[in-house]
């Protein structure tokens, strides 16, 4: 969501494109996305790579992939930023945030999302239903607009990947909300993700995701951290209770990020979260919603945070989007590079999917990119950049090279000392002796160069 919201210039509703809505139809210059592999370069509306049916390695691309698209940035988003005021006026959306309008947004949104031929869609409860005077006006909006949802999610066949709750947005959250050293806060937090919890259940969506957006301190003069952390961990095993109390049977999810609006995020990145989880027994209920941008913003590479949630058995879903690390703040942009996504799906196939989650495109057009067009173009180009990621990464499995490259770098673990140090059975005093018997260890080269060469000639 947008940090900086200014008030929109009263001759907004003048600049608005002049699109037709008649039959129904938000999109009208749209057709159905298609699947056109050997279309040129300037021919943007159509997939060049992306062909849902396609099996691949056992399964469907639209299996593999499972992409969504992400309701805040594609429907709620404006181009603001904390220097300038909209630059995208929907034709659809009359400014306002009356029911009448979120009602109209979001048949918009179900259009696109059919046009586009994705099958999963996410939000923020306060995305698509108005925050009222008080909880019980707030819960009496959202009820009445996911009666809307649930009957475009049966119309059209798209299904909820995953919901969570805008928990930062309001000034109540200023100091956080289930780390608040406010206990009415806190309370009014929990009060919000049950109505959230109910809300998943009734769109029988995949998961429920908790982002800690000012789960965090600015300073640690007015912090206290251990009890901030044991809050939040006894705010999450009520969420385990009352979703179990209810039925809700999605998967719960954790998105690190390490900065941004805080100074410092207790979901600092993927390991923090993962140790956070152990720590206090939680890890049986939950796993990790990566977002590449996130883990960039840590100070990682760009598969960093996937790589490592994958290999402890925690990755649950990836929030598909990029960045400019020169930036230094989280920009979300379409991921259009191939050989990042190669990188993140070479991950997704080794665990065998992200069922029950996906990739969602947590990821905002350029404020510059005013046409409604620009939408479609953007989710095109980023779901072929994963296609193609994908194609690149199954490729690269069939043919083994990085898996044999990877088993002779570490085969001196499988025999003799290093079989006795893989298994624990070793001792100080037997590496001494092994060493006092063995000499030095020869310089055995990385091939970094190599790998890195090889890696192009697949991508």
């Amino acid at each position: 969501m947008s940090s900086f919201a200014p008030t929109s210039d009263t001759s907004s509703k003048d600049k608005r494109n002049d699109v037709s809505m008649t039959a129904g139809e938000f999109f009208p210059n749209v057709s159905k996305i298609e699947y056109k592999p050997n279309s040129g370069p300037e021919d943007v509306l159509c997939f060049k790579h992306y062909n849902a049916k396609e099996v691949i390695h056992g399964k469907t691309m639209e299996d593999w992939l499972r992409f969504s698209v992400c309701y805040w940035h594609t429907f709620r988003g404006t181009g603001a930023d904390p220097f300038g005021f909209p630059t995208l006026v929907r034709p659809w959306d009359d400014g306002t945030n009356s029911m009448e309008n979120a009602k109209r947004r979001l048949k918009a949104a179900f259009e696109f999302f059919h046009k586009l031929g994705n099958k999963y869609w996410c939000f923020h409860d306060r995305d698509i239903a108005p925050e009222g005077n008080n909880l019980a006006e707030s819960n009496k909006n959202l009820e009445e607009i996911t009666d809307l949802a649930l009957e475009l999610q049966n119309q059209y066949g798209i299904k909820l990947l995953w919901e969570t709750c805008n928990l930062f947005a309001h000034p109540r959250y200023m100091n956080g909300a289930i780390t608040n050293p406010d206990a009415h806060v806190v309370a009014y937090a929990g009060a919000q993700v049950k109505k959230g919890l109910e809300t998943a259940k009734k769109l029988s969506s995949s998961c429920f995701v908790f982002w800690g957006g000012r789960e965090g301190f600015h300073t640690l003069l007015n912090t206290d951290i251990k009890k901030e952390l044991d809050n939040m961990a006894s705010f999450f095993r009520m969420v385990v209770a009352y979703a179990e109390k209810i039925g809700f049977k999605g998967q719960l999810l954790i998105e690190p990020k390490p900065k941004e609006p805080s100074k410092h995020q207790y979901d600092y990145d993927a390991m923090t979260v993962i140790g956070f989880l152990k720590n206090y027994n939680l890890d049986k209920h939950f796993k990790v919603n990566v977002e590449p941008n996130h883990t960039t913003l840590a100070g990682h590479c760009y598969e960093h945070d996937v790589i490592m949630a994958s290999t402890f058995g925690m990755l649950g879903s990836i929030d598909s989007n990029t960045g400019s690390p020169d930036l230094g703040w989280d920009t979300d942009q379409f991921p259009m590079d191939a050989k990042l996504t190669t990188a993140v799906m070479r991950v997704v196939i080794k665990q065998g999917g992200l069922q029950p989650g996906g990739l969602n495109f947590d990821c905002k057009v350029r404020r510059e990119s005013t046409d409604v067009v620009d939408m479609f173009v953007s989710h095109i180009g980023a779901m072929d950049a994963f296609a193609r990621g994908l194609k690149s990464a199954v490729k690269m499995g069939d043919d083994g090279v990085f898996d044999r490259r990877l088993k002779e770098r570490y085969q001196s673990f499988e025999t003799d000392i290093g079989a006795k140090i893989a298994a624990g059975t070793s001792s100080l005093e037997e590496l001494e002796d092994y060493v006092m018997a063995n000499g030095e260890p020869k310089m055995i080269s990385g091939k970094q160069e190599e790998l890195e060469m090889i890696y192009n000639y697949y991508v």
